[in-house]
C-alpha cells in the first residue's frame, strides 16, 4: 500500500504541529474526492485497516470516514509527496463522499475523472451481481466466447465507420467497441487498470 515508512512523514510543518493534509483521490477515475488531515496515529490506522481515517480538528478526535454513514473510503495506496508533508490517498468510495450526498466535496462537473473508468466499475458490479434484465448480464451469461465475438463484430463496424461513414457514426461505433471490450476484460477478471498498467510499461 505504501513505499515509505510512517517515520518518513514530516508532521511538523503545519501551523498545527502533528498534522499533514491528506488528499483523497478516486483510485479509478482520478477524481479528487475530499481533503482531510491526518496525525501519525490516523495514518497508522489507515494503513492497518485499509479505511481512510483522519484527525478531526473540530471534534479533537480521530475518525474514520463513513463510520456513521457507511460511506467509507477503501484505501488502495498512499503516496507521500516530495516535501514529505502531504499524503495522497488512492481510494474506492462505497457511496457518496460528501456529506451533501455528492460523490465529491468539489464540483463534480469540474473534475477530470474518466467516465470510462466509471463505466468499468459498473461493468464490474454487473459481473458480480448479474441483475435480471441487464444487457451486460446477458453478455456475461453468454460466456467469454460470445463476448469475444461481439468485440470482433464491433471492431469491424468501427473500422468500416472510419472509412465509409461520418464522425458521429465512428464515435458511436467506437463507444460500442470500448464498452464490449470492458465486458470482455471483466469476463477474464481483468479491468481497464490492467490495460493502463501494460501501456505504462510499454511507454517506458
Amino acid at each position: 500500500m505504501v513505499d515509505f515508512a510512517v517515520e518518513d512523514v514530516d508532521f511538523s510543518k503545519l501551523g498545527e504541529p502533528g498534522l499533514v493534509p491528506g488528499v483523497v483521490q478516486h483510485a479509478r477515475t482520478r477524481q479528487v474526492l475530499m481533503v482531510g488531515f491526518l496525525d501519525e496515529q490516523a495514518l497508522r490506522t489507515t494503513l492497518e485497516t485499509g479505511l481512510a481515517t483522519f484527525w478531526s480538528r473540530s471534534r479533537g478526535a480521530q475518525w474514520t470516514k463513513g463510520e456513521t454513514s457507511g460511506n467509507v473510503l477503501a484505501v488502495e495506496r498512499v503516496e507521500l509527496d516530495c516535501d514529505r508533508d502531504t499524503l495522497l490517498l488512492h481510494a474506492i468510495p462505497t457511496g457518496p463522499t460528501c456529506h451533501t450526498g455528492e460523490p465529491t466535496c468539489f464540483d463534480p462537473g469540474a473534475q477530470p475523472g474518466s467516465f470510462v473508468h466509471e463505466l468499468d466499475e459498473v461493468v464490474e458490479t454487473r459481473a458480480q451481481e448479474r441483475p435480471e434484465g441487464s444487457y451486460t448480464t446477458s453478455l456475461f451469461e453468454g460466456g467469454v466466447r460470445r463476448i469475444a465475438q461481439k468485440v470482433g463484430e464491433e471492431g469491424v463496424e468501427t473500422a468500416l465507420a472510419a472509412v465509409a461513414q461520418d464522425d458521429e457514426a465512428l464515435l458511436g461505433e467506437s463507444a460500442d467497441l470500448v464498452y464490449h471490450l470492458l465486458v470482455l476484460l471483466r469476463s477474464r477478471d481483468l479491468g481497464l487498470g490492467d490495460v493502463e498498467r501494460v501501456l505504462r510499461e510499454r511507454h517506458g
